[in-house]
């Protein structure tokens, strides 16, 4: 089953891709590799999650918002490639969450976005993967991942 149809099966509507907050692209493509930039948990309404995990948040509110994070990066793959069935492999994701001092959970917080990547493109959409806590992130959101993604030749 391609990537566009198990979103289809999932009930999963893809956002509009998110605009740039400040001087950046979302998306560059270079020897056959798609960077994308990173983004935050931006709700269809345009309203993001914010707060600190640990303090504000919990795991599964984190997982959330992580899972929000990447239905944007979904939604700006398509931009980039036109359709997700381009995707060969999702190579490399780092996610950054905002947690007290003492928060120890940020892979189990990134997992939404995995999880995610997962549900839709199988086996390939399982990265190499780095989760790292934050003191702060753009506007006081709870979480923002980027990914490189291989296109499919």
């Amino acid at each position: 089953m391609s990537a566009e149809a198990r979103l289809a099966a999932l009930g999963l509507d893809l956002p509009s891709a998110p605009k740039p907050m400040a001087n950046y692209v979302p998306w560059r493509i270079g020897g056959g590799l798609l960077f994308l930039s990173g983004v935050g948990p931006r709700r269809a309404d345009g309203s993001s999650i914010t707060g600190v995990l640990g303090a504000d948040l919990d795991v599964k509110q984190g997982y959330e918002a992580a899972r929000l994070c990447g239905l944007n990066l979904l939604a700006n793959m398509r931009d980039a490639l036109g359709s997700l069935d381009r995707v060969d492999t999702i190579l490399k994701v780092l996610g950054m969450v905002r947690g007290v001092a003492e928060f120890g959970q940020q892979p189990e917080v990134i997992n939404g976005c995995t999880d995610l990547f997962v549900e839709v493109f199988g086996d390939a959409g399982r990265p190499a993967r780095s989760a790292v806590g934050m003191g702060s992130l753009p506007r006081g959101i709870a979480v923002e991942i980027e990914a490189v993604v291989l296109i499919r030749g």
